[in-house]
């Protein structure tokens, strides 16, 4: 099978089985998206989505959160892992924010990686998710689910994934094609312990024939 056949298969699958799908992140506007995905690093989509409310409710948006404190925002934010880090930089991101960008949240890669707190993954969902551009995130489930596939091969670091995968995949469906892999990580294809059971990518993954040559063998 060619690496083109192997996406060709894999795209096809996922736009019959799930046309539809989207961040579990809960978000009305750029800024809210912003702070949940600084917020969901180490820390799960279900923990965040507990935390934002209230914080969205005291700090609405960029000017009311750049007025906080870091203890302020810590006390909202502390069941969440690594919150004091967190704190610092959601600060810090809102100050820059009004003050570089007119309380903006910027729209490209470049400017919304010079805020704290924002690295390339962070800065790719909010240009996917917020402006529909072709950017791939590469987060832990991404990276996982597209080796085991054999969608990258030998990609030591996320930008590697990355530019593997985006070669593949048409730019009007890179958007979608990030959470098809995050969700099918979350769920189906698991760090631990894949339930290739019941995934419907057998066919096309790698990992699984590779394990069922094993057990014939």
């Amino acid at each position: 099978m060619t690496k083109k056949e192997r996406f060709a298969g894999v795209i096809n699958y996922f736009k019959t089985e799930k046309p539809f799908a989207e961040t579990e992140l809960h978000y009305n506007n750029p800024y809210e998206l912003l702070v949940a995905v600084i917020l969901s690093a180490q820390c799960t989509d279900k923990r965040v989505n507990l935390i934002t409310p209230e914080l969205f409710n005291r700090y609405p948006d960029v000017y009311k959160l750049k007025e906080a404190s870091t203890k302020e925002i810590f006390e909202l934010i502390k069941s969440c892992s690594f919150h004091n880090n967190k704190a610092k930089h959601l600060l810090g991101m809102a100050k820059m924010v009004v003050q570089d960008f007119n309380g903006k949240i910027p729209d490209n890669i470049t400017d919304l990686q010079k805020l704290p707190g924002v690295g390339r993954k962070t800065a790719n969902v909010i240009v996917s998710v917020i402006y529909n551009q072709p950017a791939m995130a590469v987060d832990t489930h991404v990276f996982r689910v597209s080796a085991r596939l054999g969608l990258t091969e030998n990609a030591k670091t996320p930008l590697e994934a990355e530019k593997q995968l985006v070669k593949y995949i048409p730019n009007e469906i890179i958007p979608l094609a990030h959470h098809w892999l995050i969700l099918h990580g979350r769920y189906i294809c698991k760090a631990r312990k894949p339930e290739c059971e019941r995934c419907g990518l057998q066919k096309w993954c790698k990992y699984y024939q590779k394990e069922i040559k094993k057990i014939k063998h």
